[in-house]
């Protein structure tokens, strides 16, 4: 059975700085993956290359049998299939919750402005703030907002999700709502990636972790074995002070 992601040997410059080093990394259908580390350790650019917001420079990255490259028709199959949530929220500030949700489903996929606001309101209950549809973003805190951002994704039915950091910008009393929402489609069955420093969701939510620095993969392995025997000094060190704070 096909991956639904497959990279290798993936390397990326920003001029004179290598961010990834011969990266190789499979994620099966339905699989959670959590990517930590510390800063500047290459897991957002990394992610950022399977959608191609990044240009990697060389190795492969295939996401369900479609092979990613400069073409755009391979971007536009990739975008198609990928969801991508970030730090920020980056909702259109003008348009209603709601209509920030029917853009894409009415524009790309061709839907009804009826079908794709049944869609929004169906994955809105989904993320618990159906109430929420016809406010603006600036009306919202910013866990509700991050829910709209994930739910917007959701609108697209993709195949794959992918999160960086969303946590982030978050206030502490707002994490917990996101990333409820996280775990929830993850016990669904969707292919996910997550960067976070979250490592009691990773615990709960992850069926891999992965540990970066210095834009290389040091180790992989599953959450029981990753926190209670950490094979490398670097990623005992990493998770003794993340799991200090």
């Amino acid at each position: 059975m096909a991956k639904a992601i497959e990279i290798k040997r993936l390397n990326k410059w920003f001029g004179s700085y290598q961010a990834l080093k011969d990266i190789d990394l499979n994620v099966s259908h339905g699989e959670r993956i959590v990517i930590c580390g510390p800063s500047g350790s290459g897991k957002s650019t990394l992610i950022r290359c399977i959608n191609s917001l990044e240009h990697h420079d060389s190795g492969e990255i295939t996401v369900d049998d479609i092979e990613l490259n400069q073409n755009k028709a391979s971007i536009a199959a990739i975008g198609a299939e990928v969801g991508m949530v970030f730090q920020q929220f980056n909702l259109f500030p003008h348009l209603s919750v709601l209509q920030n949700l029917t853009l894409g489903p009415t524009k790309v996929r061709g839907l009804s402005r009826s079908e794709a606001e049944e869609r929004a309101m169906r994955i809105l209950e989904r993320v618990q703030i159906p109430e929420q549809a016809y406010k603006q973003p600036s009306e919202l805190s910013g866990g509700q907002q991050q829910r709209v951002a994930i739910a917007r994704s959701l609108c697209m039915e993709p195949k794959i999700m992918l999160f960086d950091e969303p946590t982030s910008a978050l206030d502490p009393e707002m994490i917990a709502e996101v990333l409820d929402v996280i775990v929830d489609l993850a016990e669904d069955g969707m292919t996910m990636i997550v960067v976070t420093h979250e490592m009691g969701f990773a615990r709960r939510a992850a069926d891999r972790m992965v540990f970066m620095d210095k834009g290389e993969i040091i180790e992989m392995g599953a959450p029981k074995d990753f926190f209670e025997a950490p094979k490398t000094k670097r990623c005992k060190t990493f998770l003794n002070q993340i799991l200090q704070h």
